[in-house]
């Protein structure tokens, strides 16, 4: 089993660097993380970053300051609860995120279309699809 992981582990960091966006930006990886939380997580504020990632409300907060002077993130108010502070990504953060965190659509195109059968592709998307199902019930265990 320990075996699988290891390959498992092996080919996706193969598939990512050989497949991701060239970066542009300088942003660090806590700042990554903080973006990719607030747009997979509903209704974040600073206290669901600082626990996200790690770290202290005031690091945390430190890290959004940075966000916000960059653009790539917004504050509203919570539907709930007018008082809370509600973090959001702004269609710059949304772009940064996605270069620093998915694969170049552009490459992925290209296997998809000019190495893949149908098939095969298919048979990607299955095997990705019920791998994220399965990391659902990982992660909110």
């Amino acid at each position: 089993m320990m075996k699988e992981i290891e390959q498992l582990n092996h080919l996706w960091t193969d598939i990512y660097y050989q497949l991701r966006y060239n970066h542009t930006e300088k942003i660090t990886h806590q700042n990554i993380r903080t973006l990719q939380v607030i747009q997979k997580e509903k209704e974040v504020g600073i206290k669901e970053i600082a626990a996200a990632i790690g770290t202290s409300h005031n690091t945390a907060s430190e890290h959004i300051k940075r966000l916000l002077e960059k653009k790539y993130v917004f504050k509203t108010r919570s539907s709930k609860d007018e008082r809370k502070v509600i973090l959001q990504l702004s269609e710059l953060g949304t772009e940064v995120l996605q270069r620093h965190s998915s694969l170049d659509e552009e490459k992925l195109k290209r296997v998809l279309i000019e190495k893949m059968s149908d098939e095969e592709r298919e048979y990607i998307l299955k095997a990705f699809t019920l791998l994220k199902e399965r990391a659902k019930d990982v992660y909110n265990s």
